[in-house]
Parts: C-alpha cells; structure tokens; sequence
C-alpha cells in the first residue's frame, strides 16, 4: 500500500442519535368570538388591501396579501399542487385584531390602530403620502403550540415599477394585454441567533445565509459557478418559509436585525410558513405542498459514467467493455452533445453513430443503461424548426419572433414547454427519435433556459414574471411523457436547473460547467447542503469539474499522487490526479455519483497507475453501500427530507453545527468531512454533540461535542 492509502474524507457513523429524523376597517367589529373555519380560508380587509389566510394543514399556513383583491384570493402559484385544507383551524375576531389557529400554530393581526385627527379634523397621512408603495401593514406574528415565537412579520410592500426604484425600465418586458407589474416584499423580524439554509443553489461557498444576500434566479454566469432559485427557507427557530412568485428575487436575511424578499415583479405578495419541530418536520410540508420526490431507477444510485464527449459509438462500446474487463460496477453511460447533425433536428451523424439502437442493445446486454443530452434549442434550417415557428411554440419576443443568441450564439430558439400542446409534441418527438433507439434515461440539458427569458414570453405570461419556472416545465415535459408511455420504468431526468416543486419529475441535478481546482471542490459542498435543504435531495456535481484542464498548475505541495504516467491525461496539471480522488471520494458520497468533464479521458483507469486502485477501492465502496443508499432514498421518498444533510437537521442543539459547512451526515450512520485542499493529509474534523461515534474502519471510540485531527494521507476514508 503507497504512503496516499489511508484517510481521505472523514466518515463517522452515529452510536445513538437524537433527534434524527392593510387598511382600515372603519366600521365596528361585530359579535367578537371563536368559531371553526367554515371555508378553506380566511379574507381580511386592512388599509386598503386584501388579506389571505388558507391552511394546508395544521402547521402549513400560505399567506397572500395585495392591493388587488383578485390577485389576493387567486390560488397559488406554479409548483404547488396541494389543496387548501382548514380542518381543525378556527378564527377570531376581537377589538385587538384577527388570531386564526390551530393544533399547531397561531397567526395574529393586529388590528388598525385607530386614526389620530389634526385640529382641523383631518388625518395626517405621514410619510405615506409621498411613498405610499412601502411598509403596508398588517404586521403579522405566528406562534406554535407552546407559545414562543415563529415568525413576525414587519411589513410587505407592492409598488409600481418607478424611476425613483431604478425599475421603471421593466414596464417595456410587458405586453398592454399583461397585468400591471408591481415590486412586491416582505420584511420579517431576524433574532441575532436565526440561521437560514436552502434557496437553491448558490455556489459562493457558506452554508448559512445569515447576512449574504442571495439572488435567487437562475445565473449560469453567477459569481462561484451558476446558480438557480428553489424559494425553500429552512431556519433552526422551528420554521421554513415558501415564497411564492417566480420572478428574480433577493433575499436579504439577517441585516439589521430583518430578513427581506423582494421580487422584482408580481400582483401580491404570496408565502407558505411551514412550522415543524424538527427539519424533516418541515420536508413532510414542502412535499405536501410541491409533491413527493419518485424513487429513481436502481441504476440512479450507482455510477453514471460521462464526458465532455464521448464521440463515436465505438468508444461508447470501449468504455463500456474497459469497466466489464477489470470487473468494475457501473450502470449508467451517457451520450453528450453533438452527436446530431444539428440543434434540435434529434438525429444521430452517421459515420459516427451508424446505428445507435444496436449499439443500446449491446450495451444492455452488459447490464448497462444509457442516457443522452437533449437540448430544449432549434437551429433554423432543421427539420423541426418551422413547425415550431408556424405553431408559436418557441419563447419569443412580443412580436412573436422567437429570442436567439445571435450573433454569438448559432444555437437557435427555445422550445416553450410552459405550452402543453409544445410540451406533449416535444416529449413525442424525444420518443419517436429518440428514446426508440434504446436509450433510457434523458439529459434534459440547458433548463436555464439558455436564452434568459426575461424581455420574452412564454405561454404562460412574461418571462421577466415567470423567470424561474422553466425548470419545473421542461423536466416536467419528459417525466410525464415517460409515465404515460413508458409506465412499467422509473424516470430518470437530469438537469441543471431547479424550481419549486422540480423533485416530483423524477430528476436529478446538478452543479453546472464547474472548474476543475480546489476552490470549486472546497465550495461544491456547502452548495449541495444548500440544495438540499431547499428540498431538492437528489444534487451532485461533475467528478473533476467540467471546464478544460490549464495547460499547468502549480501545486502548493508536493502531489500526494504522481502524475508522471498520466501526461496524456493531465499536461501540465501535476495535481489533477490528486484533485480527481479526492473528488471522487466525496463524490462516493453524494446522492448521486455522476464523474464528467472536459478531457480526453474519464474513466478510473485515466489517472494513472497511482490513482488507479484508490479510484476502484471507492467506487467498490459505493456498490457496498448500495442498500444503504437505495434505502434513503425509500426516505426521501416517503419523508421529502433529504439524506445528505448539513449538520444543522440533526443536531438542533449544538451551536457549533449552525455554520458547518465542510462536512454533513449522509443518511442517519454517516459523517462526511471530505478533504478539499492540496497536499492535505490530516483533517480537522468536528465530531457533534450528543451521540458518540466511531471510526469506521479502526472501531475506535469517539465522544460527541469535541474536534478531532484525523489522519488523511491516503485511500483511507475516514468514517466515524
């Protein structure tokens, strides 16, 4: 065994665990008392606005406030398909305002305090007479069972786009025939000790939000690596909040002792509260309100196998044979881009795919399955492309002509898959072209979507109202084609972007087109825990980051792996083998274990003879653990909570979990803390309180509540 054979991540498995798993209302109030909910709702009027209150369920509550009433009592938005449900709740009304309660929570509002006249027997109007958009009341406090606080709210805003606000400019991204645009916001009390996790994917590299502001759309340039909304808030003070408008929106939590949501367009201000004594507590209430997240095909939880790009279906069937030869596991092998004569014409080149389907068929008969890219983009001149203009199916510009990337971007346009006539078409097109050939799993790539929609429109409205949502439709596109024609098969999606309520089309996703360094390894673990936390269990990243190698890189230290006899592999990058196992060690331990990038070759033998037994030593591991995995993945379906999971779910008690963002339980036995830095063989690593632990492979016995420094040297994956 060489000197690098012995701990590279810190693994610890749990000997017992706790805790697992707004206007007047000038007339009098008549006949104060309490009675049970009779509608699915309550309706308020407050300072010239309409007030919403409807359950979901005793510890799901969705507030919705607006100055249009419409917009106020209008359900909810895309993503939710729960149904409102009052039972148990009961309201009301007294001189000092409106409580609405359950089992499990209570919401009060106060009452409008009463009007002051000057000498003259008039009403001063205050400040609001010159900025009328800002702070509306009512302000707003929910309590749980036991009486303490949850959440109080300050405030909400619903303005005009103006000069003054610097988004006058977002009138033009709206047809006469679209509603009015407003800036909508909320504003919330922040205690000095409330933490905030989830909101998408953010790779800047925290796990807590607690005083970074979060844009909460999908950038593909965004600083650290792309990004993309999943409007899911966890906090550690017994709640998570669901903002409901897919509009770009930032959120501010912790400054000044508040926390704010500020969309960029929409008609009211719209959120669930999900109150819950632990962290799954408020999973099981996302997935009552988004939907469940479908067991994957076996297949999912081993390893998918991917480049940047496999070009020829003679090295598919290469590959395929390298992994059966060493006797190596692996189920699923993907086809990238390019293997078609053009963008959306969903055909394959024939010198160099002469016949998919036997190539599929040769494939199975080794026990594996395959999955291909498929762009949602048309290049003019292909054999779709007309079809999809004459029936309006592209997302376009107001004059129906559809948004392109000229002239840098020969791509072609967007298929509008918020259309269901484009959304059933083009999953038929996938079928007939496609998924005939043998393939059985679909890279719905570019769910951004490529183009950014805002300034367009989709079928469904302005794309700068409804920036975020294409994700959910365009995965969506393929998990019900594939339920309908191909019932007796699990779906299996993979994408790049996320939206509210995407983790019922059966996807998975993952980090985008990340660099191949340390600092994007060290970052892509607090952004899993994040993406996680927002409700979307099933992340990973591309094994080795997907850009192209430099042609050098200095290491800090002598490589732990020689890259001497991987040249052709690596050039100048004397670290990169070391880079790649440490990765693919963390990536063991990922919902799912998906290796891709931009090299010559990707396969575990690819490294060098050095790296070469570490890289099979683990991913043996992941077929070891396979029950584990499959079986958490049974609890996340069941539970809707996540089972890779930052340390704050299940271990609320001890502070030092609240900000640790290097290391994460995966599943109920195991502690991950993988090793991100080069040249590291030693990693401090802090064991929580509460439990005791051991280390997975001496058995030595470790109290909870301390930090230890554990030996990493080499392939010895370190589980306590």
């Amino acid at each position: 065994m060489n000197s690098f054979e012995a701990h590279e991540v810190m693994v610890t498995k749990a000997m017992a665990h706790q805790g697992r798993v707004l206007a007047w209302v000038l007339a009098a109030f008549c006949g104060a008392g309490t009675v049970p909910a009779q509608n699915a709702s309550v309706t308020l009027e407050r300072d010239g606005s309409t007030v919403v209150l409807e359950p979901y369920a005793s510890n799901v509550l969705r507030v919705t406030m607006s100055t249009l009433k419409d917009e106020a009592t209008a359900g909810p938005g895309y993503g939710i398909v729960a149904k409102p449900d009052a039972a148990g709740w009961t309201h009301e009304t007294t001189v000092e305002g409106d409580t609405y309660k359950s089992a499990r929570i209570t919401v009060f509002l106060a009452a409008p305090a009463t009007p002051q006249r000057r000498p003259d027997g008039s009403f001063p109007k205050g400040p609001r007479k010159y900025f009328g958009g800002f702070n509306r009341g009512p302000f707003m406090t929910v309590t749980g069972a036991d009486g303490k606080p949850v959440l109080d709210m300050l405030g909400w805003e619903m303005g005009v786009l103006n000069d003054k606000d610097d988004n006058s400019q977002l009138n033009y991204d709206r047809r006469p025939e679209d509603p009015q645009f407003y800036q909508v916001a909320a504003t919330f009390r922040s205690p000095d000790d409330e933490h905030y996790y989830g909101l998408g994917e953010n790779q800047e590299g925290y796990v807590d939000h607690r005083e970074h502001k979060i844009e909460c759309w999908a950038d593909y340039t965004a600083a650290g690596g792309a990004s993309f909304c999943v409007p899911f808030l966890v906090t550690n003070k017994g709640y998570g909040l669901l903002w409901d408008n897919p509009s770009k929106t930032t959120i501010l939590p912790g400054f000044n002792e508040q926390t704010k949501w500020i969309s960029q367009v929409g008609q009211r201000v719209s959120f669930f509260v999900v109150a819950g004594a632990t962290t799954d507590e408020m999973y099981a209430g996302y997935r009552l309100l988004t939907g469940d997240t479908p067991m994957l095909p076996k297949g999912a939880y081993g390893l998918i196998q991917c480049k940047q790009r496999y070009s020829t279906q003679a090295e598919m069937l290469s590959v395929a044979k390298g992994y059966r030869d060493r006797h190596l596991p692996i189920d699923i092998l993907v086809l990238d881009w390019f293997y078609y004569t053009g963008m959306g014409q969903m055909d394959f080149i024939k010198e160099a795919w002469p016949d998919p389907a036997e190539m599929n068929h040769q494939l199975h008969a080794m026990n594996i399955e395959t999955m291909i890219s498929i762009w949602p983009r048309f290049q003019p001149g292909t054999r779709y492309y007309d079809l999809v203009l004459k029936n309006g199916w592209f997302l376009h510009h107001a004059d129906g002509t559809p948004e392109d990337g000229l002239p840098y971007d020969r791509e072609g346009s967007d298929i509008d898959t918020t259309n269901p006539d484009a959304a059933n078409w083009y999953w038929g097109v996938v079928r007939d072209d496609i998924a005939s050939k043998g393939f059985n799993y679909f890279w719905a790539d570019e769910t951004e979507p490529d183009l950014p929609p805002d300034g367009g429109y989709f079928k469904i409205g302005p794309g700068t109202q409804y920036f975020n949502v294409y994700p959910l439709f365009h995965t969506a596109a393929f998990y019900d084609g594939m339920r309908k024609d191909m019932p007796d098969r699990r779906a299996l999606i993979l994408a790049r972007d996320a939206y509210t309520g995407a983790q019922h089309n059966g996807t998975i996703f993952w980090s985008s087109d990340i660099a191949p360094d340390w600092d994007a390894l060290r970052r892509q673990i607090p952004t899993g825990l994040d993406v996680a936390a927002s409700g979307i269990a099933y992340w990973g990243n591309d094994i080795g980051g997907w850009q192209g190698l430099p042609k050098t890189h200095i290491p800090t230290h002598k490589p732990l792996i020689d890259p001497s006899d991987a040249r052709d592999e690596v050039g100048g990058y004397d670290d990169y083998p070391e880079l790649y196992v440490r990765w693919y060690e963390y990536g063991v331990f990922e919902p799912t274990l998906r290796t891709h990038g931009t090299r010559p070759h990707n396969e575990v033998w690819s490294y060098g003879k050095q790296a070469e037994p570490i890289l099979e030593k683990y991913l043996r591991l992941r077929y070891e653990l396979m029950p584990y995995i499959y079986s958490l993945g049974y609890f996340t379906h069941t539970t809707g909570a996540p089972f890779m999971r930052a340390l704050f779910m299940d271990f609320p008690d001890d502070p030092k979990a609240a900000k640790i963002g290097d290391e994460y339980m995966f599943g109920p036995a195991f502690l991950v803390a993988p090793v991100t830095s080069q040249g590291q063989t030693t990693k401090s690593v802090y064991l929580p309180a509460g439990t005791a632990w051991y280390d997975y492979w001496t058995n030595k016995r470790y109290e909870g509540g301390q930090t230890i420094q554990a030996s990493a040297p080499s392939i010895r994956f370190r589980f306590l």
